[in-house]
């Protein structure tokens, strides 16, 4: 037994060593395990060896351009190709190009039909991509060997390799391939949803593009046709605004308490903003905006949503002497060039924590936009918005109750609300096919009650600090105020207590 290995890790060592020697010691396996190497060095002849190995690195995101720009690329007049596989042996490490021209340090290696991974190359679609594979390719360059060396156990990263070139007509094919990944990239157009692996990689997801109508969209006339203007009216009038000077790179901010509807505004933009690449980054996913922004400008037009900004303004990027992600973000929007097609829409709860840093780098954010907690029109629509799927009968005195009632409150608050006021029903009568004012204001009651003071705060009603009096909000209201009370009412009852 290995010295300080549990009885577990013992057998799957002994497994692993059993499964290399079978390997090794297989049938014929003392002739084939170098017929990788014979193979390559055979195809590029006498002298390859003196030739350089010119490599490129590619983000592991770009696996799927990548085999898309081969296939293409494979294709094209003038050009033979030959894949093969490789079949390394279990525990490992990926051979490179280097090895199988020098035959230093090789592995027993097999070649194999290629191995495949699936990967997305659309919202609904997949494309088989290279995971380890030598191409023996014959084209005006002459005879020489690309070799795909895909993420796996042992390499976490993605790389292109070329042997039997000089390095001038190595670094043509590698630039021809990159034109291929840019003209063909499969993320141009789509909405990407972009996060980080567990090892700090960039991944990049497909979403689906947004249905949110103008008319969901429940804000004052005044302030959504200002968001429009600023985001969509750049892209409608991009050749004019160009003719005249005018740069196309904007920022816009979204502020405002918790639950009031930015999300729901960017979504709406997502989807009105046909032909542009919108890459959606949120939560730990925002360290990721120097790669983001690279992608955008080279995927342009585009836009770059970050939502809850302020929840990671401060953090720190990965790697030694790393800035906080507020200066990255900063620094991103400033290496695209003025007259890119690039918009950036932030949202936040905290503008008082971001307008510090933007306010000293003056021009990255163009406008800011206030979504305040609904008014009574707005509460009105809201009812109707999310009501517009519930049996909902109300008259116009109970909707005026119930927008009275509300005044305070977040778009979110509202959507619960009904939620519940149709749960309310259902308790009464599961075959009910109505909610009525009784369900509504029952519902209403609960959710104002003092126990319930953690919801009301998850919903975003009575934490936001510049608006509530000190020590409250709806979270200190008595459990024992009679239920019909108002949010304003409830304010009023803390202001009580805290004097």
């Amino acid at each position: 037994m290995v010295a300080g290995a549990s009885d577990s890790e013992a057998r799957e060592f002994a497994a692993a060593f059993r499964s290399f020697l079978e390997w090794v010691h297989s049938e014929d396996g003392a002739r084939r395990r170098n017929e990788v190497a014979a193979l390559v060095s055979d195809f590029l002849g006498a002298g390859a060896s003196g030739l350089s190995v010119v490599a490129r690195s590619l983000p592991v995101f770009e696996q799927v351009n990548l085999q898309t720009a081969l296939n293409a690329w494979s294709v094209e007049p003038g050009r033979e190709v030959a894949v093969h596989g490789i079949s390394i042996p279990p525990h490992h490490p990926p051979v490179s190009l280097q090895q199988l021209i020098t035959g230093e340090g090789m592995s027993p290696l097999r070649l194999s039909a290629p191995a495949l991974v699936d990967l997305p190359n659309g919202p609904k679609s997949t494309l088989a991509c290279l995971r380890l594979a030598v191409l023996l390719v014959n084209d005006e360059h002459g005879r020489y060997v690309v070799m795909v060396i895909g993420p796996s156990e042992h390499h976490p990263g993605l790389a292109v390799e070329i042997a039997g070139l000089s390095v001038d007509a190595a670094q043509a094919v590698h630039a021809r391939l990159g034109e291929l990944r840019r003209a063909l990239n499969v993320y141009r157009g789509r909405v990407i949803e972009v996060g980080l692996s567990p090892m700090g990689a960039v991944t990049l997801d497909f979403g689906e593009v947004p249905a949110t109508a103008r008319e969901d969209v429940v804000l004052p006339e005044a302030v959504l046709a200002r968001v429009e203007r600023h985001a969509l009216g750049v892209a409608a009038h991009r050749e004019a605004l160009l003719a005249a000077g005018q740069h196309l790179k904007r920022g816009l901010l979204l502020y405002g308490p918790p639950g009031t509807g930015k999300t729901h505004t960017t979504r709406y933009l997502i989807g009105q903003l046909h032909g542009y690449t919108r890459l959606l980054l949120t939560g730990r996913a925002l360290h990721a905006i120097g790669s983001a922004a690279e992608l955008a400008r080279d995927l342009q037009p585009a836009v770059l949503v970050l939502e809850d900004v302020d929840l990671v303004a401060e953090d720190r990027s990965f790697g030694p002497g790393s800035s906080p992600v507020l200066f990255d973000l900063l620094d991103a929007m400033d290496g695209a060039a003025a007259d890119a097609d690039l918009l950036f829409v932030l949202t936040t709860n905290r503008a008082d924590l971001l307008e510090p840093a933007l306010a000293a780098r003056p021009g990255r954010v163009d406008i800011a936009i206030e979504i305040d907690l609904p008014d009574p029109d707005a509460r009105k629509r809201l009812l109707a918005l999310y009501g517009h799927s519930v049996p909902l009968q109300l008259s116009d005195a109970d909707t005026l109750e119930i927008v009275e009632r509300t005044d305070g409150v977040t778009a979110s608050f509202i959507k619960e609300l009904l939620r519940r006021a149709m749960l309310e029903s259902l308790h009464d009568d599961p075959s009910a096919a109505l909610v009525t004012a009784a369900h509504t204001s029952r519902a209403l009651d609960d959710l104002l009650d003092g126990s319930q003071r953690l919801t009301r705060s998850l919903l975003g009603v009575g934490n936001d600090p510049e608006t509530l009096p000190a020590g409250g909000g709806l979270g200190s209201l008595p459990p024992q105020r009679p239920g019909r009370m108002s949010v304003n009412q409830a304010r009023a009852s803390v202001r009580r207590i805290d004097r």
